[in-house]
């Protein structure tokens, strides 16, 4: 371990005295955006998607790969994307700068600038899982990707960044308390060093109901839900909490001050709720991601940050846009999604011109509130009300 984490160090070093390194603007230029996740076999067309997001008017979005038609789907939009170099690809582009280049030649740059890609995400979930392989890999892999988007002349407008779980963390509670576990910041350390040189957030996938359904015996469900509730107090800090989610981001900022990163932003890259699960997962219920993802919506939307870091806006990404029918594990995997396959919502959490899926099939065409119409049916067949509805909403 110690050797891994000496030749961490030197490798930085290296990077960093022999590349122009150049701080750049993080790739969320909003408060509110949503993971598409494309694990199913029943989901619209990514161009109808651009066109619900649009409708949504969300200008933020992330996907776990560099699909190339969703990429040339989204070209024209304004919508800015952060693709993903799964965890697959690591070990190979790791290993040289050449192989991240052909990665970025192939998967970004023929689609600039029509397609606002943003960001690339390296891996995701690497460190605290279960690959320690990969662990040993992931800061080669991103310092070769940025390599190659510096000798691009991309490196100031693309992100490199890595989502992380909350598994890096050896405890959260209360918020002060939180400190990066012992076998993960060998390799956490430099990750973050090399980040701050580049000038990219720390994103951490935050879960109130992963953390609500594993102990709903002590933790208050309101209190998860952005609900009235008494709060908690952290002693140390005298800082009252009202929401587990302002909790999970000020804990990660603490972890990242004790391990000198104390002026480094933290985005939240995962955070939804589940609206169906098994019956050992408690809190799964349609009511309770109506409530969590309206909720969250409201408090994104203030542009605040938190106790901790009450000048850092938060920021985060829902997951996700859709229910994913082929996901594995339990239940709830699959019914994260704010609309259902058929572009209809799963629940009211406020969005405009989008009609639920119990309301009628057919169309409206003076009011064209159901989305859904236009993610089942070709243009050509829209009543002609109906279509320039959509031609303002997309020009908008």
């Amino acid at each position: 371990m110690g050797c891994s984490s000496f030749f961490l160090w030197l490798l930085l070093i290296f990077y960093v005295i022999s590349s122009n390194v150049v701080l750049v603007v993080h790739g969320f230029t909003g408060t509110y955006g949503v993971n598409y996740g494309r694990i199913a076999d029943n989901l619209p067309s990514p161009q109808s998607v651009v066109t619900l997001l649009k409708a949504c008017k969300i200008k933020n979005t992330r996907i776990y790969d560099a699909d190339h038609e969703v990429l040339k789907a989204f070209k024209g939009s304004g919508i800015e994307i952060i693709v993903g170099l799964g965890n697959e690809y690591l070990k190979d582009i790791s290993i040289g700068e050449d192989r991240a280049m052909n990665w970025v030649k192939e998967n970004v740059q023929p689609f600039l600038p029509g397609t606002r890609i943003v960001g690339i995400a390296i891996g995701n979930e690497i460190l605290g899982g279960a690959d320690v392989e990969l662990w040993e890999v992931l800061l080669s892999a991103a310092m070769n990707v940025h390599a190659a988007l510096q000798r691009l002349d991309l490196a100031k407008r693309i992100e490199v960044s890595s989502p992380h779980s909350e598994a890096v963390f050896a405890n959260s509670y209360p918020p002060s308390a939180c400190t990066f576990r012992e076998d993960v910041i060998t390799y956490m350390r430099p990750l973050l060093q090399f980040f701050s040189q580049i000038g990219s957030p720390f994103y951490i996938n935050a879960y109130p109901f992963l953390a609500y359904k594993n102990d709903p015996e002590h933790i208050d469900i309101n209190y998860a839900l952005f609900q009235k509730n008494a709060g908690i107090v952290d002693t140390k800090t005298n800082l009252h909490y009202y929401n587990m989610f302002e909790a999970q981001v000020d804990a990660a900022y603490a972890a990242l001050e004790k391990v000198g990163f104390p002026k480094m932003e933290v985005i939240v890259s995962e955070t939804g709720w589940a609206s169906r699960g098994d019956e050992n997962e408690a809190g799964a219920t349609l009511q309770n991601a109506k409530t969590y993802n309206k909720n969250l919506r409201k408090r994104l939307m203030k542009k605040k940050g938190t106790p901790y870091r009450p000048k850092m806006v938060a920021r985060a990404y829902v997951f996700a846009l859709f229910n994913e029918n082929l996901k594995p594990g339990p239940t709830s995997e699959r019914n994260f999604g704010l609309f259902k396959p058929d572009g209809s919502i799963a629940y009211d959490i406020g969005f405009t011109g989008l009609a639920s899926s119990s309301g009628s099939s057919s169309f409206h065409p003076f009011k064209c509130t159901g989305a859904q119409h236009w993610l089942a049916s070709p243009c050509s067949l829209l009543p002609t009300s109906c279509l320039a509805v959509v031609l303002l909403i997309l020009a908008s």
